[in-house]
């Protein structure tokens, strides 16, 4: 059974830094792609990074790239997201993903691309 629990959410204000993680278990972490997504408040959830395990290949949505870094610790099947420089619009739910390394360019922001998923972890950047 795989499960994905997230972690290191919580309250920040607005330039502040988080890292969230991911423990990941169940799954050939070594061979998979980690996905991270968030949903604000009334909105869709949306993609926001993505990592192949196998080479570290990293992928970013254009609101978060050059302020979120995506890592991954294979020994410890645990994806990671650095998040600095946050804004008030960050503030969301963020869940872990884990999908397909063979998914297409094109698709890697589409969830149904991804076939677990984590419970969630509030992040609120407060102004």
């Amino acid at each position: 059974q795989v499960q994905l629990v997230e972690s290191g959410g919580g309250l920040v204000q607005d330039g502040g830094s988080l890292r969230l993680s991911c423990a990941a278990s169940g799954l050939t972490f070594g061979r998979s792609a980690m996905g991270w997504f968030r949903q604000a408040p009334g909105k869709e959830r949306e993609f926001v990074a993505r990592i192949l395990t196998s080479t570290g290949r990293t992928y970013y949505s254009n609101s978060v790239k050059g302020r979120f870094t995506i890592s991954r610790e294979n020994a410890k099947s645990t994806v990671y997201l650095q998040m600095n420089s946050l804004k008030p619009e960050d503030t969301a739910v963020y869940y872990c993903a884990a999908g397909r390394p063979s998914t297409i360019f094109s698709q890697i922001a589409v969830e149904s691309e991804y076939d677990y998923w984590g419970h969630g972890t509030q992040v609120t950047v407060s102004s």
